[in-house]
């Protein structure tokens, strides 16, 4: 069956000095929209300053290949990519909260220039517009501002994409073998951002391969060369701290895969409407100002005969929806739910929307422009006034305000927070880790109701000779005061209150 221009975009032509301009004028777009105000934002609970604190313990004692929390409280809920690219960064540009952000600024640029690549293959006329979707898109540019590790699984899923979208729609019939290494190397990468959820995109590849060019295609895909890259790159870590740590094995199998996706343990929008209070919010507001085409392309995928013209003729368009649907409904099966989970669905998102659009959006038409620019003005000002003038309760600069004024001017070498819980889960909500930037202090927290826990104010002094107790105010005091007697030669100092605890100087 003979395939039209439309069906078939990856041999279409576009005039290169006109593409030259437009990747300059793209890449000028979002280093604007990725980097201003990229430092003005404090970092918030939980996550942030948890990824935060975790790169700061690795530049402070070393070891960079167990994350940990605290000196004494080793962390593998997510591998070490997040917290080594924010460490390069702290190493590169200091201790400051421009440090921080940026690598997800440089993520978000580095992203919208893979999808550009992508575009010169799929729609080659316009091949900048599936990346000006991507950086002008609400909620990719609100991401960009956010310490997480989706934004770098979200650029690391689209280098391996750009690989598959290169081997499997070439333009010669090369066999491609470069770009079969770039694609395991992206998802190598991947995993060691996220673990299994940076390999969701394989879900769309595997039925699209197997539809278009049958099973034996996929050999080349999954070829040797392409595995030895993705272990080396992807498991390689896993494979060293299982074996210092054996019972990691039943940690990354129970913990991080059974209970995410069939447990409500994270409480995490565990409910059974929880996709459609996350995800929907998401991929509609998100996808502002492009959700209209969204809309109109939701109308066609719920039409059977296309989906069987789709299946008939697979093309471009039906792995974009494999890409994009396959994953999205294992993350509304997921019992653990978060905005940020379906950014890399962002990346077909984009590139379907590119597709729809591609004939309506001509920016040499100036009312176009007029309304890009306000656009992109309306988003600067959301960055700069969250940045400003946005100061929740999670806000770990706030905080660390506010304990240097409660403790009265007094030295310590480290904060400790006791909370009245026997949960780790808890502890890692509730700790405002991110002060460890703004204080420069190593951060503890201390479950009370777990075993043992008496002995951690001790373990703490010793290792510090002065430290600030921070105790959830349900403890009794003569609970903690208990504790302390067992620390040698202590003395204890109340400073007052913070928040809903009291404060302890205590002194070996």
């Amino acid at each position: 069956m003979s395939k039209t221009a439309s069906d078939d975009p990856v041999h279409g032509n576009a005039s290169a000095p006109k593409l030259g301009s437009a990747l300059l004028w793209l890449a000028i777009l979002v280093l604007v929209l990725g980097f201003a105000f990229q430092g003005t934002r404090a970092l918030w609970s939980p996550d942030e300053g948890r990824y935060t604190n975790a790169a700061l313990q690795m530049v402070d004692s070393g070891n960079y290949l167990v994350p940990t929390y605290s000196p004494d409280q080793a962390n593998f809920s997510k591998p070490p990519v997040t917290y080594w690219t924010i460490a390069a960064s702290v190493k590169t540009f200091g201790r400051n909260t421009w440090a921080i952000r940026a690598p997800y600024a440089l993520a978000f640029v580095l992203t919208v220039l893979l999808l550009y690549a992508m575009g010169r293959r799929c729609i080659p006329d316009k091949p900048w517009l599936p990346g000006l979707i991507y950086g002008t898109a609400l909620w990719p540019f609100l991401a960009t501002n956010i310490v997480s590790t989706d934004v770098l699984l979200t650029f690391f899923e689209a280098l391996a994409m750009l690989g598959f979208i290169r081997a499997a729609f070439p333009r010669t019939q090369s066999p491609g073998r470069l770009d079969i290494g770039l694609m395991w190397l992206g998802f190598g990468l991947a995993f060691l951002t996220k673990g299994p959820p940076g390999l969701l995109p394989l879900l769309g590849v595997i039925p699209f391969i197997v539809r278009r060019d049958g099973w034996r295609a996929m050999a080349r895909y999954f070829a040797p060369v392409g595995l030895a890259i993705f272990f080396i790159s992807g498991l390689l870590w896993y494979a060293v701290v299982m074996l210092r740590y054996p019972w990691l094995t039943h940690y990354f199998f129970h913990r991080e895969i059974y209970d995410r996706l069939f447990t409500p343990i994270q409480h995490r929008n565990s409910q059974w409407y929880g996709w459609i209070a996350v995800y929907l919010p998401v991929l509609t507001l998100g996808a502002l100002p492009w959700w209209p085409a969204l809309a109109r392309g939701l109308r066609a995928v719920t039409r059977p005969d296309r989906w069987r013209q789709w299946w008939r003729q697979p093309s471009i368009k039906l792995f974009l929806l494999l890409w994009f649907l396959v994953p999205l409904a294992i993350f509304c099966l997921a019992r653990s739910r978060l905005p940020l989970y379906v950014l890399p669905l962002f990346l077909p998102l984009s590139l379907m929307l590119a597709l729809d659009l591609q004939a309506r959006i001509d920016l040499q038409a100036t009312r176009q422009r007029i309304m890009l620019g306000f656009w992109v003005l309306a988003l600067l000002v959301i960055k700069g006034g969250i940045g400003y003038f946005a100061h929740p309760a999670a806000d770990n600069r706030l905080a660390a305000q506010q304990l240097n004024a409660a403790s009265q001017g007094t030295a310590y070498g480290a904060v400790a927070f006791i909370e009245d819980t026997g949960s780790s889960y808890a502890i890692e909500e509730s700790t405002p880790w991110g002060i460890r930037l703004y204080l420069n202090k190593p951060v503890y927290g201390v479950a009370w109701k777990k075993p043992g826990a008496a002995e951690q104010p001790c373990r703490v002094l010793r290792a510090h000779h002065a430290a600030l107790f921070v105790v959830d105010n349900t403890i009794k005091t003569a609970a903690i005061s208990s504790a302390l007697t067992r620390c040698t030669g202590q003395t204890a100092i109340r400073l007052g209150t913070w928040r809903h605890s009291y404060l302890e100087r205590v002194q070996n």
